[in-house]
Order: structure tokens, then C-alpha cells, then sequence
């Protein structure tokens, strides 16, 4: 299914980006901020995700805050095993999201686990089901960088 995202689309995704309220009904906040019924701004919601406009639309946290693991992993895989090796990390309920890059190392992804400890094992798990060394870039520092894509 495709969307084409009329202003009122771009208006949630613009207000969603800066966060919910925190109040006993958030959609309804937010329906209201934009002029429509909470059940229309879900409906809408629903349909940005169904047809692959947003991706993912959930919180964001910490991982490591929270006890878990968090870490950037890069691969170098071959054009003709992409497809197959991109299915294999999908799989995966501990990455967050990963992209493609014209570089040598051409998948990157996001690991964000329950444990620290769990990251070796999953990258261990990864080279031998793929067939492919994992780079683990782990966060030296952390930077806020606020990031809203205004649409």
C-alpha cells in the first residue's frame, strides 16, 4: 500500500517528533493541538506505519540506563548477499534499525540489549549465521543532537 502524505499527515509527524504530553490522554492532547478526533490522529498514525512512510513509532530510551547494552555495528557484505544478510539482522528483536551506506562497510545497524553481556554473544551470533566479521563501535561519548525532521 503507498500513502502521499497531504499537510495534515506532515503536521503529526512534524508534532509527534517533539514527543507526547504527559497527561492521562496524549493522543487526544495532540488530536486536539491539530484539529482532529484522537480516533482520526490514530487511524492516520496507523496508516503512516502500514504503508512505510514512518518506520517505527514508539519511545526512545536508554538502553544502558536501563542495565541493557546498547552498540553501532558495521559489516562489509557482498552486493549479492544483502538482501539475505539485511533479512537475517531484521530478524533480530534486538536491532533497533539499520541502513545502507556507499562505503566499504556497507550495513550499519543498531544493537540495544536487556544486558551488556548479551551484545558479544549477538555479534558472535550474527558473523557465524551471516558469514560476515561484525565491526562493534561501541559509544565512546554521547552527543544530544535533537534531531526534527521537519516535513
Amino acid at each position: 500500500m503507498s500513502l502521499l502524505l497531504d499537510a495534515t499527515d506532515r503536521a503529526l509527524i512534524n508534532r509527534l517528533q517533539q514527543g507526547l504530553p504527559i497527561v492521562d490522554a496524549p493522543y487526544a492532547a495532540v488530536a486536539a493541538e491539530l484539529s482532529l478526533s484522537e480516533d482520526e490522529l490514530l487511524q492516520r498514525l496507523q496508516q503512516l506505519l502500514d504503508c512505510g512512510a514512518l518506520s517505527r513509532f514508539g519511545p526512545m530510551y536508554h538502553a544502558e540506563r536501563i542495565g541493557g547494552g546498547l552498540t553501532l555495528v558495521a559489516m562489509a557484505v557482498d552486493e549479492v548477499d544483502l538482501d539475505r544478510v539485511v533479512a537475517q539482522i531484521n530478524a533480530l528483536p534486538e536491532v533497533a534499525h539499520n541502513y545502507l551506506r556507499d562505503h566499504p562497510l556497507n550495513l550499519w545497524f543498531v544493537l540495544a540489549t536487556e544486558r551488556p553481556q548479551q551484545i558479544d554473544q549477538l555479534l558472535a551470533q550474527i558473523t557465524t549465521e551471516s558469514g560476515y566479521p561484525v565491526y562493534n563501535m561501541p559509544r565512546i561519548e554521547e552527543f544530544y543532537v535533537g534531531l526534527q525532521l521537519q516535513l
